[in-house]
């Protein structure tokens, strides 16, 4: 009897255990994902707050995770928002809805921390007869409201910073045959202008660059099989908002590293942790971001952290990618407040990424900021030398923008330019998992630097035409030959696009130069050529990531008949709304509509959800339009 009673106790112990241990252990979770229709959502991020796991949803919208029981699982997907749910059930299905916030009038009050004063700055902005007013004065902690009752809303503007780049405008082949560029892939235009959109406001003209709009998606270009890491092809096809015109489509394809191949990283990430980046959207979203590219590091990957505010310090020294935690942590101790010494930040970094240099490794420097610098080297002019000097060292930049309302895009384009690197915006968590995760040898490992194209037309078969974008990136025709001019960088497995609207001998209505009196710009082309059924040809020059000559790729582009690929319409869709947006002087005849029917065509190749999200975004602008 008493063996028994022993054993039931024991069992009743084991029981309670058991169950004390599964309420506090963890649960897998499931379920399936719609929208406002009840259609599966793909690509939505779901994120368990208390700790960096995460899992996507894939084409039918289903998603499997791992998580605490009674944690808080949040889905975010750009334009539906966020929606959080407690980890208390084995499935947890969810239907988001999309969301358009309006800006209204408003008064938008802004916290800063001054280094070494007990005083604090306070910027209160508010809009009078739509006309944005800032007053700024310094008081007393005690006196302010508390981080907690302040409205971060950055839904204003006005204190943005964009560069003007003026339109390209046709150019007649007699006159000048050939067009000079280097090629880029940003997409931060685009998810900027997302943004933008999706908060109810419209874009700002100079914040969009078309050829990121394009280059914000992904296209299935043919790969490259020999010693080159690039390969060129094109399609050519009637031009969609000018039908007597053709639309040339020149796409470069880098060849692909398995992530687990790519060399040895040297990280140091440069964070701006001064009082503008206070906010949710800004330093906690760079360290959600961060610890997402943490999760993929390698025994063999290094990390170092460098903080700038007031000024520079170093938060955390070389670390193992292994020792994850730690970096985690050091991330998690940061915290906002002061001004932005960011000339010195950048010096420190490129400082401490040569101490760390691994020969045929990958040094990269990842800048997070809102480029809101204001002590030391801050104009765009200043911070162009700065990293033109330090570019030598052979590590590159890869410049992630954050916030709002306050936004330098000018100054993180000319940094992302000049120094031999890239740009992408984050506004959410969904979008740092698409550059840092999804897109991570592209973003982070570069195949082939200073690349550059040119162009030379037939004039036998062209009469003029006009490069779609890349107004920031036009080169001198000399520069094309010359290896000590700066171009752009492309990364492992990424497709870079450009466009040509080409008009075709015999069409008239481009000019808006008179007949000449003493010469035409109708010559006729010597007949070698004249008999040639070649519209153009694209060179390109490019160099190994450690060179500094370049090599020669070149390729003929000759008039086909060849059915146009759901790739081509799509790429056209994106270019002409970014034309409609920026209220070109070319968009010809152009609609929204135009733009939804186009881009609908090519939604078969969309693994991640990215190209339904443009659709629902052009239906939003044009909601705003009509």
């Amino acid at each position: 009897m008493k063996t028994i009673r022993n054993f039931l106790l024991t069992a009743v112990v084991l029981l309670s255990f058991g169950l004390i241990m599964g309420a506090a252990g963890q649960i897998d979770i499931s379920g399936h994902i719609t929208d406002e229709n009840g259609k599966p959502l793909k690509g939505v991020t779901v994120s368990v707050k208390s700790n960096s796991t995460y899992a996507t949803s894939d084409a039918k919208g289903r998603y499997t995770i791992n998580a605490p029981k009674n944690s808080v699982l949040v889905f975010s997907h750009p334009g539906y928002g966020t929606a959080e749910r407690t980890a208390n059930n084995s499935t947890i299905n969810v239907q988001m809805f999309f969301e358009i916030s309006i800006c209204e009038d408003l008064v938008e009050i802004q916290q800063y921390e001054k280094v070494h004063m007990d005083l604090a700055i306070v910027d209160a902005r508010h809009t009078t007869k739509n006309k944005e007013v800032v007053s700024r004065q310094m008081v007393k902690p005690e006196n302010m409201a508390s981080p907690a009752a302040i409205s971060y809303s950055y839904d204003n503007l006005n204190d943005e910073e964009y560069a003007h780049n003026k339109e390209n405008r046709f150019i007649n082949v007699s006159k000048d045959p050939l067009s000079t560029f280097a090629l880029e892939v940003d997409g931060a235009s685009y998810s900027n202008v997302r943004r933008m959109i999706s908060r109810g406001a419209k874009p700002t003209q100079d914040a969009v660059r078309v050829e990121e709009f394009v280059n914000y998606f992904s296209y299935d270009y043919p790969k490259p099989s020999g010693r080159d890491p690039l390969k060129i092809s094109y399609e050519i096809g009637q031009c969609p908002w000018n039908n007597q015109h053709q639309l040339v489509r020149v796409g470069v394809k880098a060849k692909e590293i398995p992530s687990d191949n790519l060399p040895a990283t040297n990280f140091v990430f440069l964070i701006d942790v001064s009082g503008s980046m206070y906010g949710g959207n800004r330093l906690p979203l760079v360290k959600s971001s961060l610890k997402l590219l943490v999760n993929n590091l390698r025994e063999k990957d290094r990390v170092a952290i460098v903080t700038y505010a007031g000024a520079a310090g170093e938060a955390l020294s070389s670390t193992s990618g292994t020792d994850k935690q730690k970096i985690r942590e050091a991330l998690d101790n940061l915290t906002a407040g002061g001004s932005t010494a960011g000339g010195e930040g950048i010096k420190l970094a490129y400082k401490i990424a040569r101490k760390n240099f691994i020969e045929g490794g990958n040094n990269r420097i990842i800048l997070a900021t809102d480029g809101d610098f204001n002590v030391g080297v801050s104009s765009a002019e200043g911070l162009e030398s700065l990293i033109e000097q330090e570019r030598k060292s052979g590590v590159f930049l890869t410049v992630l923008g954050y916030g709002m309302g306050n936004y330098k895009d000018k100054k993180m384009q000319v940094l992302a330019e000049k120094g031999n690197g890239n740009y992408a915006y984050i506004d959410n968590l969904q979008e740092a998992n698409k550059v840092l995760v999804n897109e991570f040898g592209s973003t982070m490992y570069t195949v082939a630097k200073d690349v550059k194209l040119q162009v030379e037309f037939n004039p036998a078969r062209v009469q003029s035409f006009r490069l779609v974008g890349y107004e920031s990136r036009l080169l001198e025709h000399e520069d094309f030959n010359d290896d000590t001019k700066d171009a752009g960088e492309i990364g492992a497995g990424h497709s870079v696009t450009a466009f040509y609207e080409i008009v075709p001998v015999g069409i008239s209505g481009t000019g808006s130069i008179d007949p000449l009196k003493y010469q035409s710009f109708d010559t006729p082309a010597p007949l070698m050529v004249s008999n040639n059924r070649e519209l153009m040809t694209i060179k390109m020059r490019y160099k190994a990531p450690d060179g500094e000559v370049s090599s020669k790729i070149e390729l003929p582009v000759v008039e086909n008949n060849a059915k146009l690929s759901e790739d081509f319409y799509f790429a056209a869709s994106v270019a002409m709304f970014g034309q409609l947006l920026q209220d070109s002087d070319f968009k010809g005849n152009a609609t929204y509509d135009q733009v939804i029917n186009m881009a609908r065509k090519g939604l078969s190749k969309d693994d991640h959800g990215y190209r339904r999200e443009f659709v629902r975004l052009a239906e939003t602008a044009k909601g705003m339009v009509d």
